[in-house]
């Protein structure tokens, strides 16, 4: 109850700039020509789409258009382009990269599966989001670009920060230490922006590691598939 209840807060900066709140994604669906989500985990997006009666394609026009941004399985997106095919509606998966600040920016990378002619008809939306827009290929391709994505950021974040550990623990000047290996072959967008973070010590998170482990997850899955 507390979660419905707190929602209704939640709601009310989006409200003020123009929003309108809707119930359930099939409230939303009933009024849109696109429906864009992105959510935590395979199971919400699974709900918010394919519910047969909370969910979009419940209520979503012939000729409508959804989109999922969430970081989710292949299979499934698959399994919702299928079943928005089933009612003339066309389905993209769209997961980004580029974290809470790309997010604002409006410069995600976005990585997009499904028919070139729908991703043609979405990319003014997409473009609003990010600037690094890219199809793929087909159904659950978005997805499966992103599981690339996923894997190179977490081996890459593990190396950053054993290698910031050893500048710390051999005395070196583990700022001067980031400046030096930038520039060369270890440069990556992980030691650019998160190693000085490191070095003054500020952990803020910028994203639920339990989502990460979820991604490794998914990867893991579909390699065994």
């Amino acid at each position: 109850m507390g979660a419905s209840m707190v929602g209704h807060i939640l709601c009310d900066d989006l409200k003020e700039q123009g929003a309108t709140v809707a119930s359930s994604p099939a409230e939303v669906a009933k009024v849109s020509d696109i429906v864009f989500g992105i959510v935590g985990y395979p199971s919400d997006v699974r709900k918010v789409f394919l519910d047969p009666e909370w969910g979009v394609l419940s209520s979503i026009k012939s000729g409508g258009v959804i989109v999922d941004m969430t970081t989710s399985e292949p299979s499934l997106a698959k399994e919702i382009y299928e079943a928005a095919k089933q009612k003339g509606v066309s389905s993209l998966d769209a997961p980004v990269s580029g974290g809470d600040v790309g997010a604002r920016e409006g410069t995600l990378s976005i990585m997009v599966g499904g028919d070139a002619k729908t991703v043609e008809t979405t990319m003014p939306l997409f473009e609003i989001m990010g600037k690094n827009i890219r199809h793929m290929g087909g159904a659950g391709a978005g997805q499966h670009t992103k599981m690339v994505n996923q894997i190179l950021i977490a081996t890459n974040m593990i190396g950053v920060v054993e290698g910031l550990l050893y500048a710390q623990k051999s005395g070196l000047d583990v700022e001067e230490a980031i400046r030096a290996v930038s520039a060369g072959a270890a440069g990556s967008w992980s030691i650019s922006n998160l190693g000085p973070r490191i070095a003054k010590r500020n952990f803020d998170p910028g994203f639920f590691v339990e989502h990460f482990v979820k991604d490794m997850g998914i990867a893991l899955k579909e390699a065994e598939r």
